[in-house]
């Protein structure tokens, strides 16, 4: 289906143009994609089998870094291979039904992944400003509890995102400048008043991935506070070091998403 077909304001699919400007480059901007998706498969996987298999790594911060694993796998196979398929085969009609799912998928798993990050700096915290309560405070249970919170805080925000999608008229064109489904751009080709949708996809952004980035950063303010009061340079360095991983992952997966709002 082509943009110049364009007859009906609820179409059967979108069309993903891939990378504007580079189609005749396609092949070769798909290698790194490629290149990362296969290792990740591989590494993700992997790392999931070596925390399942091994009894000392059943500790809360492995447990969520198994859950970010999962979803990390979920989101780069929700939209990767579809990338792929556009860049090799010129492949660029949609379903207007996977793309809504593949844009409940990305969102939902996207606040899920920043709710696991943020259970990682409240597990950092308590390790390092209450060592001697850790076992007692982040129990199974506990961690189950927290896990099925971030779990559900994304299937129910995000919820409402297809269904609201689903119901806009598009009477400008079908064609989304992305290699993706993403909430803001078929936004954006809606031809009707949009204003209350975007104000509430901006709210559910603010109070999920914005208010977790506030409490992480406050979390290592008050990590680092209780750190630099520690006796001796060693025990100093020995906390630091602990978090330096979750920063790192922090960092990876925030700052694409600034990038791309």
């Amino acid at each position: 289906m082509a943009a110049s077909n364009w007859t009906t304001p609820h179409p059967s699919t979108f069309i993903l143009p891939g990378i504007l400007g580079l189609e005749a480059a396609n092949v070769w901007i798909s290698i790194p994609f490629c290149s990362v998706y296969i290792p990740s498969l591989l590494g993700n996987g992997l790392l999931l089998a070596v925390i399942k298999t091994e009894p000392s790594l059943h500790e809360p911060m492995y447990l969520f870094l198994s859950l970010l694993v999962l979803a990390d796998l979920v989101i780069s196979t929700t939209t990767l291979p579809k990338t792929l398929c556009i860049f090799w085969f010129r492949d660029q009609a949609i379903h207007t039904n996977a793309c809504l799912a593949q844009i409940y998928l990305i969102h939902s798993i996207s606040t899920m992944e920043s709710g696991l990050m943020l259970a990682m700096a409240f597990n950092r915290y308590v390790a390092i400003c209450n060592p001697l309560q850790h076992s007692a405070i982040l129990t199974s249970q506990a961690i189950a509890k927290i896990g099925l919170s971030v779990v559900m805080r994304g299937v129910l925000l995000l919820g409402p995102h297809p269904f609201l999608l689903q119901w806009l008229p598009y009477c400008r064109t079908n064609v989304i400048s992305h290699t993706y489904c993403e909430f803001m751009a078929l936004v954006k080709l809606a031809c009707v008043d949009t204003t209350v949708m975007t104000a509430y996809s901006l709210v559910v952004a603010f109070f999920t991935g914005g208010l977790d980035l506030l409490l992480i950063v406050l979390s290592y303010v008050m990590i680092l506070w209780a750190t630099f009061r520690l006796p001796s340079k060693e025990a100093q360095r020995k906390s630091l070091s602990t978090c330096s991983s979750h920063i790192c992952v922090m960092l990876v997966f925030y700052t694409p998403a600034f990038l791309d709002s």
